[in-house]
């Protein structure tokens, strides 16, 4: 039958690792890392962060087989995911591991295993499967991104804007992308009067992804072009509600 994978027999590491270490571990367990393109490993090598889990489990008549997803997050904000195969090829045997680059060949591999004759290949009774990461909503272009923080944050006006924690956070940001955000609001207004909201998206350097939700308009006394910053796209429309309100 088809169980979740015993967390006790895949031995995780003892402290965190690094997104290196965790590859180097993966290959030298792997029995076939040889075959691996080199090109497919030297991408990894601007690796952020990592993340690993239990794609499907099967467990029958004393034969196991186990497949998991390791993927990696680019500095460029891609992702990055090999497939590990773990299985044993006779009851009570120890486990074997096997690392491909695609999912096609791991099915193909899959389909090799010794498993009953009547379990379809890759449709398991039961399958134990997780959500997989998300993929970064961003392309991120590397660039002096503290510096564009900095700047964000300094010619923001309003009194709520993010705190000296965002900031400190920002400073280690070395990607960033802006998008302008459409919609609201909608309501009429004194002429020349205009709201525009920006999404400044930064890749941290722990993988970590953080917005600056930046509103610029003309909503002021003296009709003068003013900067308001906010943390979240929810406070950002907010403000531009209150600021359209008014002048309505």
């Amino acid at each position: 039958m088809s169980v979740p994978y015993e967390t006790t027999a895949y031995e995780p590491a003892e402290s965190p690792e690094s997104p290196e270490e965790h590859l180097a571990r993966l290959l030298r367990r792997a029995l076939n890392s040889f075959e691996l393109p080199d090109e497919a490993i030297r991408q990894l090598d601007c690796a952020l962060a990592h993340d690993s889990s239990l794609h499907s489990a099967h467990h029958s008549a004393g034969l196991h087989r186990e497949t998991y997803r390791h993927t990696w997050l680019l500095a460029d904000g891609s992702a990055v995911t090999f497939w590990e195969l773990v299985h044993n090829t006779a009851p009570g045997s120890d486990p074997q591991h096997e690392v491909y680059t695609d999912e096609e060949e791991l099915r193909a591999a899959t389909a090799r295993l010794p498993l009953p004759a009547d379990t379809p290949d890759f449709e398991l009774l039961v399958l134990t499967q997780l959500s997989p990461i998300p993929e970064p909503r961003h392309t991120y272009v590397p660039d002096d991104s503290a510096d564009h923080a900095r700047r964000v944050l300094r010619r923001a006006e309003n009194p709520d804007r993010p705190d000296a924690e965002t900031a400190a956070l920002l400073a280690t940001a070395f990607a960033h992308q802006i998008t302008q955000a459409f919609g609201r609001p909608s309501r009429g207004g004194r002429v020349g009067l205009s709201f525009s909201l920006y999404e400044h998206a930064f890749l941290l350097r722990d993988g970590q992804e953080l917005s600056l939700w930046e509103v610029e308009h003309t909503a002021t006394p003296d009709g003068r072009h003013m900067c308001e910053v906010y943390a979240s796209e929810d406070a950002a429309r907010d403000a531009m509600e209150r600021r359209a309100a008014r002048q309505a």
